[in-house]
């Protein structure tokens, strides 16, 4: 069938994207759903730092490749072979497929999934092979997702099923930023309720953390930002402080939960620095390969400090997702106030720019 779709030709293009136009938005042709498979009518696609970071090359992926990995839709077909979801059923992708066989799914969300890390770093579903075609050749899968479509052929294992009173851009803010800003809470950190928790970086996955620490009634809540205008935010948002990292140092505070949410350097040494003895910081952020940090271990040592990696919030999004529903449906946790506005697909390329320059928490893209 014939798609629409933003296809990244090539990484690491000369900013601003606005310009040089690294993404184009052209007709793709979208193969049937194989067995085990479904294909996803696209309703709402967020712009998330783990698209931009394919853009500007801090994380290489083969090209061409139609980027997106936060989204929510409509199962419109289902493959070869059946399926325990129906046609029409409101579905959140999730941007690493887990087989449920490898150690890594055995680990209960502590580490990914070895055979959906492999299918992602090749562009390929988690069944393998691409199911993408532009004029005869094949175009690479982001994440085994690509939602940055009207639609998609997307593995059943990366699709987690809501119900349809869950709106599609709550649904879609759930399988990235609030999987992963959560998750570094309720699933790395389990914060207790009388912990001091802090955020260091407010983008969409800083404050889903922010909204979760208020949801779980947190003694107090910090948010760490360079951007005033996100650190009004989060306080809107129900955090009881925020402080830019130079007013956090010079005041000295610390918490025992810091969660690092930026991908960068200067974050990551910010929220260790911010922790307090015996706390964690929990670091979600992805910043390049070949980043470097200064840390002290001795400070770790003496005073009993962790530091603890989690990828997607070391989530399981099948048992986590419907938790987060739940919460959202008791009032406890307003994903919508992520969404700081919506961007046409055409416009893809100008959203990356504002992405970049931090002005933005979630951008979403809205299909008809």
């Amino acid at each position: 069938m014939k798609i629409r779709g933003a296809v990244l030709e090539r990484i690491a293009a000369p900013t601003p994207f606005a310009e040089s136009a690294p993404i184009t938005v052209c007709e793709l042709d979208l193969g049937e759903p194989g067995p085990g498979e479904l294909l996803v009518r696209i309703e709402a696609a967020g712009l998330c730092h783990s698209d931009l970071s394919v853009v500007d090359g801090n994380r290489v992926r083969p090209v061409p490749m139609l980027l997106g990995h936060e989204a929510a839709g409509i199962v419109e077909a289902i493959g070869p072979g059946g399926s325990d979801l129906a046609v029409g059923q409101r579905v959140v992708m999730t941007f690493l497929p887990r087989c449920g066989e490898c150690a890594g799914c055995a680990s209960d969300g502590r580490t990914p999934c070895g055979p959906g890390s492999v299918a992602n770093n090749a562009g390929e579903l988690l069944n393998g092979g691409r199911r993408l075609h532009r004029e005869g050749a094949e175009v690479h899968h982001h994440l085994g997702v690509s939602a940055f479509a009207t639609y998609a052929v997307v593995d059943r294992r990366s699709v987690v099923p809501v119900d349809a009173d869950v709106p599609p851009e709550v649904a879609a803010v759930l399988g990235c930023a609030v999987l992963t800003g959560g998750g570094a809470l309720l699933n790395s950190a389990k914060p207790g309720v009388a912990d001091r928790i802090m955020v260091v970086g407010l983008g969409g996955v800083g404050m889903a953390a922010v909204l979760v620490a208020v949801s779980l009634g947190a003694h107090e809540v910090i948010a760490v930002d360079t951007v005033p205008e996100k650190l009004a935010i989060a306080k809107e948002l129900g955090a009881s402080a925020a402080y830019t990292p130079t007013e956090l140092a010079e005041q000295g505070i610390q918490a025992d939960v810091v969660v690092e949410a930026a991908g960068n350097v200067r974050a990551f040494e910010t929220a260790v620095a911010a922790t307090g003895p015996g706390g964690a910081t929990v670091t979600v952020g992805l910043p390049a390969p070949d980043a470097r940090a200064s840390i002290s271990p001795l400070a770790l040592v003496a005073q009993g400090r962790t530091i603890i990696g989690s990828y997607l919030g070391s989530a399981v999004p099948s048992r986590d997702i419907p938790e987060y529903v739940r919460m959202w449906r008791e009032g406890r946790l307003p994903v919508e106030k992520l969404v700081s506005s919506h961007v046409g697909l055409d416009e893809i390329n100008r959203a990356m720019d504002e992405l970049a320059a931090g002005h933005a928490l979630r951008q979403v893209i809205v299909f008809d």
